[in-house]
This record gives structure tokens, sequence and C-alpha cells, in this order.
């Protein structure tokens, strides 16, 4: 059974669905603007937000929120903040691709302590709160219990756009290439993460995201028993935007990975 406030996120996530599975239907009609080389935002982002904004504030009325398209709102609650992605993958949907989600985060205190990413194509509902696991629908989580690099499968996000020519970048994807079973670049951040904590991919890398795209899918990795990190090592991906994710058997070495690659030395062996 869920918390109530894992309730009130899954209801939010499934209200603001129905818009989102409507407009996918009629993708050609869909009024879209640009927002900068490769990003858009459609008519679905804006009233999928509105929807989210609209059931999380009446449930919680005084949190703060973060929200992709509107921005950060204060809220009289200084503890608790809402962190929340209306579509992700926008892109995808765009061009009639049914790989997307609505990510929706609970911050309490700077921690990220429930999290739900929906995938509403498929009907697939993640949800995990800190303590108490990460679930997908009804089923419990782990991640995959894969210890060899050369065995596995990795999710990445690859820079677009102005970001294109991100040092590094291309030397970490041949890098991971090499070493794996196999590289897969999807389209939802907040999926590639909810994927890692199902087991479906081994690992996942990819950087400059923004904590709309991450907070929740954070947190069903580490209740699914993996481990997030940003490439240092460190625990500053809601800042940097940097994230690795994986089991605790590959995440070092996919950490040594990255880290040759992006001094500039790529490795071209299996492990």
């Amino acid at each position: 059974m869920r918390s109530a406030i894992l309730n009130v996120m899954a209801n939010a996530a499934l209200k603001a669905a129905r818009g989102l599975i409507r407009d996918f239907g009629e993708v050609e009609q869909l009024q879209v603007s640009v927002k900068g080389p490769g990003e858009f935002v459609s008519t679905a982002d804006l009233k999928a937000e509105r929807i989210l904004r609209a059931e999380l504030t009446r449930a919680r009325p005084g949190y703060a929120l973060l929200l992709e398209e509107s921005g950060a709102t204060a809220g009289p609650d200084q503890r608790h903040r809402w962190i929340v992605d209306p579509l992700d993958g926008t892109t995808n949907f765009l061009h009639g691709i049914p790989h997307f989600s609505i990510s929706i985060a609970l911050e309490r205190d700077g921690e990220i302590v429930a999290g739900v990413v929906y995938e509403p194509t498929r009907d697939e509902m993640y949800a995990a709160e800190k303590g108490f696991g990460a679930y997908l629908n009804d089923r419990r989580l782990r991640v995959s219990a894969r210890r060899q690099l050369g065995e596995a499968v990795i999710g990445t996000g690859m820079p677009f756009g102005v970001r294109a020519d991100q040092p590094g970048y291309v030397d970490s994807l041949a890098s991971m290439m090499s070493a794996t079973s196999g590289v897969r670049r999807m389209g939802s951040a907040a999926l590639d993460l909810a994927y890692v904590a199902a087991g479906r991919y081994d690992g996942f890398w990819e950087f400059g995201l923004a904590p709309w795209d991450i907070a929740a899918g954070i947190l069903l990795v580490r209740e699914a028993g993996g481990y997030v990190s940003d490439m240092a090592g460190g625990h500053e991906m809601m800042t940097t935007g940097d994230v690795l994710a994986a089991n605790d058997h590959l995440h070092l070495p996919l950490a040594a990975l990255i880290r040759e690659a992006l001094r500039g030395g790529r490795v071209t062996r299996r492990v």
C-alpha cells in the first residue's frame, strides 16, 4: 500500500497523464514553440504542468514548487518542496515516439524523500519513498545483479544543440561502447533512472541535467539498492546535473571509465 504522500503524487501524475495521452494521439496538431536549439515546449507540457501544480498545491498548500516550465515558487513551508517535470522526453513526444514520462519528487530539508516517475503509454508507475523501497506498480524493484561490464547495458543522454560539443562526452561514450555490451539513448532521463532501478539498465550516466530530470529517479535507484553519484563520486548531482547510477558492483568501474575518458584517455578493452 502506498503512503498518503505517494498517493498524492501518483494521483496527480495520473490526472496529468490523461491530457498527455489525448495530445499524444493528436501530436501533429499541437502548437509548438521553440525554447532553444533542439528544445521544444508544447501546449501539452504547459497543460500537464498546470494540472500538477493544482493537484499538488491542493493536497499540500504550503509546499514550495520547482517546475520545469514555470520555475520556482516559494511557499510558507520552508522544509518541503515539490520538484516536477510535467513531460520528460518532450522531443520524443513531439515526434510520436511513445517514450516519455512525468516526474515528481518531494524534497524535505534538502533531501529527496519521495519520488514518482509515470510512463503513460505503458501505464508504468515507478514510486519510491525513503526507507520503504522502490516499486513498479505493485512489484518491488531491485537493481540488476550483473558484475561484469562486458555483460552490462548502459543508458545515457547525449548532449545536443548548444551543448553538443560538451568536452569529454564523446570520449566517455567511446569508452563505454568499448567496455560494455551496449549503450542506449532513449531520450528521457527520468525513465533512464527508473530503468536502472528496475534492472532493465545496468547503469546510466549523463552530464548537465536539471533537478527536475533526476530528483525522483535518484531516489528510485537508491531505494532499489543501487548507487548514485556525481562524476567525482560525491553527491552534488542536484547542483552539477552530472549523474552516474548503477548497482554497487558496476558503479566504481563505470566511474573509472568516465574519469579516464574525461582526462582524454579512452578505454578500449572490455572488462
